[in-house]
């Protein structure tokens, strides 16, 4: 690469690791975390629950299918996740400046510049991985010309940053389907619109009781959820009531604390594209997408609620739901863009239990 300039990413228990920067060159600080997957960056740094975090991606060589262009379905983005890149630094062994597909618009390390986020290559990942697994994940910057302080992004309301300020309406569908926005993933709306439902999309702390609805539903997000002070008290009332509630990933914590449960923070979270988990009660399956932190601590939930999904890599718990009425959540992504699309069937059996309670009103 010309006119490289060095930078080093410093974590907090004192580790300095020089490489190769990429992307804007600036310092930034957030919490280091690592994913597994192999494929999918542009939807990954345009996840808002990756907002305050710098990034390692495992996979050895990133960058060589570029960035692809911005296209639009239904005034929301046909392939990003979100319309910015909302992590605060990018880690890689080998980046790829020259790239190659059929739609790519441009290059990884233009895009970062872009949104003013760094890069740094020449890393390796596969000890700093090893690191942040026995250490759990950890506090970290990436240095360029100016040192910075470290900070935790976990003390700030990421929510809050994320969601969208005002109410937004998407579809013209048989079933009305609230939407907490509490950093969603572009591809949860896409699903739903796919199914004939019409979408009110409000911001995380807005009072969606006062709203006509068929069917709620808690998007995914970043950071810590007893942050979320505002829509667990709305959820608080809503559960109150029979209306089918479907949570992914920080719904499915904001329904365990609304309920009455607690959450813990993992020690270096589930962020890959196979994470195994089982349908309780069976010995089925899936491979599913994963991007948190945090996770329900099952033993703290009420006695009419249970686990319904669990990680086979590590016990924790991957969704719960009530035992008599229609309110459930997973922790992992049905709506995984970059795949696996196995469990996409709980959004058909969501939409089912919005219509059963319709037809039984």
């Amino acid at each position: 690469m010309n006119n490289a300039k060095q930078v080093k990413l410093v974590l907090e228990d004192g580790t300095e690791i020089e490489g190769t920067s990429f992307g804007a060159y600036t310092s930034s600080a957030g919490e280091v975390v690592f994913s597994t997957a192999m494929t999918g960056y542009p939807e990954n740094l345009t996840d808002p629950s990756f907002a305050g975090q710098i990034l390692v991606l495992t996979y050895p060589m990133v960058g060589n299918y570029g960035v692809p262009g911005e296209e639009l379905y239904e005034s929301i983005s046909k392939i990003f996740e979100s319309d910015k890149i909302h992590i605060a630094g990018l880690v890689v062994n080998y980046y790829s400046e020259e790239h190659s597909h059929w739609n790519a618009a441009k290059s990884l390390g233009d895009w970062l510049k872009e949104y003013n986020i760094p890069g740094i290559f020449g890393v390796d990942t596969r000890m700093l991985t090893k690191k942040l697994r026995e250490k759990g994940a950890m506090l970290g910057k990436i240095v360029a010309e100016k040192d910075i302080d470290f900070h935790d992004p976990n003390l700030d309301n990421l929510v809050a940053q994320v969601s969208p300020e005002g109410v937004q309406h998407y579809g013209t569908g048989q079933h009305k389907i609230v939407l907490v926005d509490c950093g969603t993933k572009t591809n949860i709306i896409r699903c739903f619109l796919e199914r004939d439902v019409e979408l009110i999309r409000v911001p995380w702390d807005y009072d969606f009781t006062t709203l006509d609805y068929d069917g709620l539903f808690l998007s995914n997000g970043p950071g810590d959820p007893k942050m979320c002070t505002a829509t667990i008290e709305h959820l608080q009332k809503a559960l109150g009531q029979d209306k089918p509630i479907f949570g992914i990933c920080l719904g499915s914590q904001l329904m365990g604390l609304a309920a009455g449960g607690d959450t813990f923070k993992l020690k270096y979270g589930h962020r890959s594209h196979n994470q195994p988990v089982l349908l309780t009660g069976t010995k089925r399956s899936y491979i599913t997408s994963q991007n948190h932190g945090f996770a329900v601590d099952t033993a703290t939930l009420p006695a009419d609620w249970t686990m319904l999904f669990e990680n086979l890599n590590d016990g924790t718990c991957e969704g719960i739901k009530h035992k008599t009425k229609p309110f459930f959540s997973t922790q992992f992504h049905p709506e995984a863009a970059g795949g696996p699309e196995d469990t996409e069937y709980l959004f058909d059996d969501f939409l089912k239990a919005v219509k059963e309670h319709k037809a039984a009103k």
